[in-house]
């Protein structure tokens, strides 16, 4: 590609770009340390194209929310989410919904733990009543790395705790998928409402 024939700071700009969307699956404008790099990307939307084509990989961009992702042609490079990180996932994008319709085009999404806390609650798990501390860290450890998310504050167990949510939240399951997974964890949760303790953990496949 030209690009690899172009400067040594063109060639580190894009290694760096390309890793972070391997390693990370989205780029987010909003995010600080990712600005440039999505920038970068639109600029040489063709090289990356290109380059992402002989991996294997869809560049996906959309930039009306400012996100550019990768989608696999064969589908695989899914990660596996418990159920409680597939519920979590599927709170955070009602919040980021709800909030950014109350909000202007480019103001941030930040909402509180408590929020979080509130949305489960409503879902009435006798099995499982409260997102306990060790899964809401483990989960929001994995979205961070995957850039849906930014804890503001650095105990994300306090309900006065602040959580960034990252447009790319609306694009880590598609809307088809993210129905199905809804449907899916509805019928467990019909099932802990009607007596069933077991199977909290099970894993779902995600995008």
């Amino acid at each position: 590609m030209e690009i690899f024939n172009e400067s040594i700071i063109q060639k580190e700009k894009f290694r760096n770009a390309a890793n972070k969307l391997l390693n990370h699956s989205f780029v987010v404008k909003k995010k600080e340390d990712s600005r440039n790099d999505y920038l970068f990307i639109l600029q040489n939307k063709a090289y990356f194209e290109e380059y992402f084509d002989l991996l294997g990989y869809e560049l996906k961009i959309n930039e009306n929310s400012e996100v550019i992702g990768l989608q696999n042609y064969n589908g695989t490079g899914r990660l596996r989410l418990k159920k409680i990180e597939s519920v979590i996932l599927l709170i955070l994008r009602l919040l980021y919904i709800e909030k950014r319709n109350e909000l202007g085009l480019h103001d941030d999404v930040i909402i509180l733990i408590e929020s979080i806390h509130e949305k489960y609650g409503m879902l009435k798990i006798d099995s499982k009543p409260n997102i306990d501390k060790t899964s809401l860290k483990e989960t929001f450890r994995l979205f961070k790395k995957y850039n849906l998310i930014w804890p503001i504050d650095s105990d994300v167990t306090k309900p006065e705790a602040r959580i960034k949510i990252y447009p790319s939240i609306l694009f880590a399951v598609s809307n088809e998928n993210i129905n199905d997974i809804y449907e899916r964890v509805k019928d467990k949760l019909d099932h802990y409402l009607n007596g069933g303790e077991n199977g909290y953990d099970e894993e779902v496949d995600e995008d």
